[in-house]
């Protein structure tokens, strides 16, 4: 499946921007299942941007940029060619140790109800078929409410409320697997929606690892393992690790941001 992306990230502020620093995870890594066609970024000061591929294996771009008065406007796009692996992922460079995502963060904390889902889910069961049940549950359980979240909610908060949305239901699935002894990451892309459909923010899911299978993707906010609709961009410990913008700035004050993602189809 080819699938044409655009991200676009619109900052307005009420005073003059002095100076910004921005990490962007905005541009896909190719691995066996996805291969990319063509993607440009478009942004202040990334024609001198550091571009380093970082200990996860994503492609990282640091731009700075200041003295700007009008908006800022951050763009990514490009096409991007996608296999149906049923959400294994071969051929993907991982410096880091896979103990490395058995580590719990500020949003993945285990509560025991956490570890209660984890427990029911693994017991009696081989830790693929605990993985797709651990989904179906997280699903069944959280449902996808926008707005019901914000972007510092924990694991432990929206299990707790029985609403999220992605981010949540990723970090929820990332946590129970680590409370089990089972590497998990979260990761962030894109997915197909609909044709001509757009959305207001970038997609989430998580990866964990099964013996003698390796990494392998679990959706719980639509309960299936990513396809070919899926674009896969980054990965890490949390969402706050692999944010697709993420940085400082002086001045600007008053930010407004506002974001349109758009992913179609555009060859089967």
């Amino acid at each position: 499946m080819r699938l044409s992306v655009r991200h676009e990230t619109h900052y307005d502020y009420d005073t003059p921007l002095a100076y910004s620093a921005q990490r962007l995870h905005l541009w896909p890594v190719d691995f066996a299942a996805q291969s990319t066609v063509s993607w440009a970024i478009s942004a202040p000061g990334f024609d001198r941007a550091l571009a380093y591929t970082d200990g996860f294996g994503n492609r990282v771009h640091m731009i700075t940029f200041g003295d700007i008065e009008g908006p800022v406007s951050i763009v990514a796009e490009g096409v991007v060619d996608v296999e149906d692996s049923a959400g294994v992922v071969k051929g993907l460079n991982c410096a880091a140790p896979d103990a490395v995502f058995l580590r719990q963060t500020k949003s993945t904390t285990v509560t025991a109800s956490i570890r209660s889902l984890a427990d029911k889910q693994f017991a009696g069961r081989s830790v693929l078929d605990g993985l797709h049940a651990l989904m179906a549950e997280i699903h069944a359980r959280v449902a996808y409410e926008i707005g019901a979240t914000h972007a510092h909610t924990t694991a432990a908060e929206a299990f707790a409320d029985g609403r999220g949305v992605c981010q949540d239901h990723a970090h929820i699935f990332a946590a129970a697997c680590r409370a089990a002894g089972i590497p998990a990451r979260y990761v962030t892309g894109y997915l197909v929606t609909g044709m001509g459909a757009s959305s207001t923010a970038a997609h989430a899911w998580a990866e964990a690892l099964v013996p003698d299978l390796g990494w392998v993707g679990f959706d719980p906010a639509n309960a299936t393992c990513p396809t070919e609709n899926y674009v896969r961009v980054a990965a890490g410990l949390d969402a706050t690790g692999v944010a697709p913008i993420r940085g400082s700035r002086r001045g600007g004050t008053g930010e407004r941001m506002r974001v349109e993602v758009r992913v179609e189809i555009a060859q089967q």
